[in-house]
């Protein structure tokens, strides 16, 4: 399926989880938040929700600093 993660398109297998684009990109799933077009998936969520034939998945990252 192609799938678009931060703006850029991505090749991934069909029913492919958030949980399972967070290991094929090596996101750590520490300290991150992910949208799947333009909706929040709760951490509990990621290992069963799937992500769509197109969809736009956003993975934010906490940074600190002051």
């Amino acid at each position: 399926m192609h799938i678009h993660v931060n703006g850029e398109a991505r090749e991934l297998p069909d029913d492919t989880t958030v949980a399972g684009v967070l290991a094929a990109l090596e996101v750590p799933e520490r300290g991150v938040a992910v949208a799947v077009d333009g909706v929040v998936v709760r951490r509990a969520e990621w290992p069963a929700a799937v992500v769509g034939d197109g969809a736009h998945v956003e993975i934010l990252t906490a940074v600190q600093g002051g």
